[in-house]
């Protein structure tokens, strides 16, 4: 079992978003997982990402808040404990619209070793 604690999270900066704090908190350790990374992502109202898409699949589950998701046109307002995923190369915009702070977990996979 590789344990780690949420005071011992860092964070890291993503491409493309912003009015956010994302906290990894597993992945690209030695002893962590081999196959995908877990961040924790806190949207202040106005924050959001994109609209960008990436070569590897997301899932986004709102542990707290709501989360606009916007693909295509089309817009889907994700509550507490919703969740949705993004293929790989799926355009996607995700705006904060509420006056709280969303927290939203994110699992995305490693890329393919070379």
């Amino acid at each position: 079992m590789y344990l780690k604690r949420f005071e011992d999270a860092k964070p890291y900066e993503a491409p493309n978003h912003f009015g956010v704090v994302g906290l990894r908190l597993q992945g690209f350790e030695e002893d962590g997982p081999k196959n995908q990374w877990v961040g924790l992502s806190q949207f202040l109202p106005g924050g959001g990402a994109g609209p960008d898409s990436s070569p590897f699949e997301k899932v986004y589950v709102v542990l707290d808040g709501e989360m606009t998701v916007i693909v295509d046109g089309k817009e889907a307002v994700l509550g507490k404990f919703d969740s949705c995923t993004i293929p790989p190369g799926e355009v996607r915009k995700i705006e904060n619209r509420r006056n709280e702070v969303c927290t939203m977990l994110v699992v995305i996979p490693y890329p393919p070793a070379p």
